[in-house]
């Protein structure tokens, strides 16, 4: 199987991962919840893989990085957690977002405005790049956040985040940031980019087992839990606790799942974030170069830039994305994803919303032949496609 399907999730690991998680199963007890061996090793565990995304994310410490089941739960966390009390204290809220986010923002975002929120979405071009004068033309009086992803799971366009966070700070706004795509691959500083909260998930770049992610909470956001129950300390009180991480995990963390993140995170300081970034960019620039001009072929998001995420999004005239990534694994044995990839607004964008479409994305773990493989697949897909 040629794998390329790595914006859903990674499917090749790095061995320390596997291993992590295996010998996890077996050693680790609760985290937080007892003063025995088993306990206090989860608890350590849990603490260091905090430390390594602190330091991966320029977070201001380890107690500010909450872990969650994915970015999902992470968003929806820190877009209730802020803002929900505004609403309910019946203030103006204004939210700004973009064309090319995912559902995982826009469904929690829509759930605020079904609560009075007000929303406005810096629009996307035919390329999928949005203008940042509109973006901050439209700030007013009552806007009280920016948030947006870091990269289109569609497109592989990357937003500027040290642009929008000097936009943000201008005008005394939370700005939160989906890192599902770019998490591990490119560099991210909370500090220096104005991020308030940054939302990341395991299962992709970070090289982590599925049912890990997280937030990073800057140091002047409050956000309220979602969820509350037991946190293994302040047991008497009815009230869940204030303090960080604790106020945001309520329940037993993923102990087991957490040691493979922090392998994996470990992994990427070991190997070089920009060697890894490197590599997959020069996948994914191999296969455009190697398709882009195939008759009846189109390709999506902005090319003219180097800095993008490591995403190849296509049709093929004549035939129907699904049935594209259809023949792709059951003649070729390569895995892509097709459909509306939970980005509803940037299909729109595209011209795409009836077509859905074809998303190739490469890891560090795939290789040139790999890639040639495939490019070899299409065209031989085109070649027929008419018949």
């Amino acid at each position: 199987m040629i794998y390329l399907d790595n914006a859903a999730t990674t499917l090749k690991k790095p061995e320390t991962v596997i291993r992590a998680v295996a010998e996890a199963m077996g050693t680790l007890g609760n985290s937080s919840r007892g003063v025995h061996g088993a306990s206090l090793a989860a608890a350590r565990t849990v603490y260091q893989a905090r430390e390594a995304a602190a330091r991966m994310f320029g977070c201001a410490g380890p107690e500010r990085v909450a872990f969650t089941g994915n970015v999902t739960e992470a968003l929806n966390m820190a877009l209730e957690g802020i803002f929900a009390p505004m609403l309910e204290r019946q203030e103006a809220v204004h939210l700004i977002s973009t064309d090319l986010e995912h559902n995982s923002v826009l469904r929690p975002l829509y759930r605020l405005q079904d609560r009075g929120a007000r929303l406005s979405f810096a629009k996307a071009d035919e390329k999928g790049r949005i203008s940042y004068e509109e973006l901050e033309g439209l700030i007013g009086p009552d806007t009280r956040g920016i948030v947006c992803t870091h990269a289109s799971n569609l497109t592989g366009n990357l937003l500027d985040l040290d642009r929008i966070g000097g936009i943000a700070r201008r005008c005394g706004l939370y700005l939160i940031v989906d890192a599902a795509q770019t998490a591990g691959v490119f560099p991210i500083d909370m500090e220096a980019m104005g991020i308030d909260v940054l939302c990341f998930t395991g299962h992709k770049s970070l090289m982590g087992p599925q049912g890990t992610g997280g937030l990073c909470v800057g140091g002047r956001v409050t956000i309220r839990p979602l969820k509350v129950g037991g946190s293994g300390v302040h047991s008497y009180d009815r009230h869940h606790p204030a303090s960080l991480p604790e106020a945001l995990e309520a329940g037993t963390v993923n102990a087991h799942g957490i040691a493979g993140l922090l392998e994996g995170i470990s992994w990427i300081f070991d190997t070089g974030m920009e060697k890894i970034r490197e590599k997959e960019m020069e996948l994914a620039f191999q296969f455009y170069e190697g398709i882009r001009q195939i008759p009846g072929i189109t390709v999506y998001g902005d090319w003219e830039t180097c800095r993008r995420a490591p995403i190849v999004t296509v049709n093929l005239e004549g035939m129907d994305a699904g049935e594209l990534a259809d023949v792709l694994w059951t003649d070729y044995e390569i895995a892509v994803r097709a459909g509306a990839h939970c980005a509803p607004r940037m299909h729109r964008a595209l011209g795409t919303e009836e077509t859905g479409a074809v998303r190739f994305s490469f890891s560090v773990f795939n290789t040139a032949q790999e890639t040639a493989a495939a490019i070899r697949a299409l065209k031989e897909i085109a070649g027929t496609s008419g018949e």
